[in-house]
């Protein structure tokens, strides 16, 4: 028999899984076909090209941050993708980092935005010690908003510093430069291990012809400065040199192919099995607008390895599901909130979304057994906060808060996190939102990430307002109370969306629900690539 309700929820996450895919259609695009076009006329391929040519045919290739920098910077004409694409992908059967430089985006340009991307593409090859390839083709920091990219610790120099550390972590990093290459960007390719120039398109230089000119009187053509013969065959900067684009691409993977084998974190896996519950199941689990409860366990069906779910403390801080199971093979502990209204052992009602204080503690006790027995955690977010009132502060939800927040932060095993529906508040800390360093952090299309909820939000910013309206001596109707109300909601709602958290990278990106267990099998993936795992220190809590 069909489950109408089922029916009505799948067509609406499809629908926006839709509503997502359009958006990053426009933002594929880049800076628009004409200036596509004209990397064409320069035998160059697009940033997108580039990487498609270069990872292995039928590989997974997990794109990292496609809206940053969504509906930001239009004053300046917008900046898709932050002016890179990069993510996570095989060359050579090599798992690795890609950095791609998107030229027909304000010439490659670096935004706020671009440097805040490339970092965390770095720290993403840091933790996981993965390789790093960068495709080069830059015109350096976009002067008008120099002073939002330049100089401070999460700036662009600290890309360079990150070159550095990389090296000294034995971290392969290989550049290619295809295209302009220009002042403190220049140190980029030189501080990689390797450095590989296209003839006629690739430059490095500090300074370009036109500075040279000003500064010294020099006049000299951009290949004779720092084109791929002098970088090869006069100041040595360079490795190699290609003709082309794919001979210097096809390079790379020869030397991805002969890299040494690297040592493993050794987390557990398996012969992986199939789910339970059919794949596509998953779209039918959520409400539209995640307005109505459904039970956390029918999602974990839908991911976990057959059979291999095994809950932890069942009967005991129901608002939290903890577990030890397989995803695509691999070993992991879980850790979800149950959208169910429950009754506990007293028989009193529990809100869904919600955590109390045996939710917490539950929570606190599982993370410390997957951390000594190293099992990397994954996070299932859908939650509206910690419980509030007299009766959860005089029992000391604070105190078990402190201790939930307290082992997600000290954890040291891979932690992936999925923002299924709510992010809200203190929830967010909880449940390894972005400040506690996720290796991994995907947003469903239905996420909201905010302080609060936005009615709640909203209310409460009005009743600010009108008090110090009214303490000036204005006299507030109940239209104009309502007007203000519906603006301050409409704002505030644009603010919670996963379009919003996706442009600031407080998510690495937005994923269709049916690919969470691919993302979360490759992160695990990713996260094996390091060995070192820091012995469990979870600091001093009240237990």
């Amino acid at each position: 028999m069909i489950n109408i309700e089922f029916s009505k929820n799948e067509d609406a996450m499809k629908m926006a899984w839709s509503r997502v895919r359009q958006k990053l259609e426009k933002i594929y695009e880049g800076g628009g076909a004409k200036a596509a076009q004209k990397q064409k006329e320069k035998n160059k391929m697009t940033a997108r090209e580039r990487i498609a040519y270069l990872c292995d045919p039928d590989s997974p290739f997990v794109e990292i941050g496609a809206f940053a920098g969504y509906e930001m910077y239009q004053e300046h004409g917008g900046c898709p993708a932050g002016g890179t694409v990069s993510g996570v992908g095989y060359v050579s059967g090599r798992q690795c980092v890609i950095v791609a430089n998107d030229q027909t985006v304000k010439a490659g340009a670096w935004f706020p935005i671009t440097g805040k991307k490339n970092l965390r593409l770095q720290e993403i090859a840091m933790e996981n010690r993965l390789p790093i390839i960068y495709i080069v083709d830059s015109a350096g920091v976009y002067l008008p908003m120099q002073d939002e990219i330049f100089p401070d610790k999460e700036h662009f120099g600290r890309i360079f510093r990150n070159n550095a550390r990389m090296s000294a972590m034995g971290i392969t990093q290989i550049a290619a430069v295809t295209g302009a290459c220009v002042a403190g960007g220049a140190y980029l390719p030189i501080m990689s291990d390797e450095t590989l120039m296209v003839e006629g398109n690739g430059s490095i230089f500090l300074a370009g012809p036109y500075l040279v000119k000003a500064a010294i009187g020099e006049d000299i053509d951009v290949e004779k400065l720092g084109g791929a013969a002098t970088h090869t065959e006069i100041s040595g900067i360079a490795d190699y040199k290609f003709p082309d684009e794919k001979s210097c691409l096809d390079q790379v993977k020869q030397i991805m192919a002969k890299l040494g084998p690297a040592p493993k974190a050794g987390f557990n896996r398996i012969a992986p099995k199939q789910p339970r519950r059919k794949a596509s199941d998953i779209y039918g689990i959520l409400s539209d607008g995640n307005s109505k409860p459904y039970d956390m366990l029918d999602l974990i069906d839908c991911l976990v390895d057959a059979d291999s779910f095994d809950e932890f403390k069942k009967d005991y801080g129901k608002t939290i599901v903890c577990g030890y199971a397989r995803i695509d093979g691999w070993s992991v502990g879980i850790v979800a909130n149950q959208r169910l209204v429950l009754k506990n052992k007293k028989g009193e009602m529990q809100m869904g979304g919600v955590i109390y204080n045996d939710s917490a503690d539950k929570a606190a006790r599982f993370i410390l057994n997957c951390n000594q027995k190293k099992i990397p955690l994954v996070f299932l977010q859908d939650v509206t906060g910690f419980m509030v009132g007299s009766r959860s502060e005089h029992a000391g939800i604070i105190k078990d808060g402190a201790k939930l927040v307290n082992a997600v932060a000290n954890s040291v095993v891979p932690k992936i996190t999925i923002v299924v529906g709510n992010s809200y508040g203190a929830g967010n800390y909880a449940m390894c939102g972005k400040a506690y360093d996720p290796r991994f952090i995907y947003a469903w299309p239905t996420a909201k990430i905010a302080v609060m909820g936005g009615e709640q939000a909203a209310k409460t910013m009005l009743q600010i307002q009108v008090a110090a309206m009214k303490a000036k001596g204005e006299v507030v109707s109940p239209e104009e109370e309502k007007k203000i109300l519906d603006r301050i909601t409409e704002k505030y709602n644009s603010q919670t969306t996963a379009f919003y958290a996706a442009s600031r990278l407080w998510v690495d990106a937005i994923i269709d629900p049916g690919d969470t267990r691919t993302v979360i099998s490759e992160g695990i993936a990713a996260a094996n690539h390091n060995p070192e795992i820091a012995s469990l220190q979870t600091g001093v809590f009240q237990v």
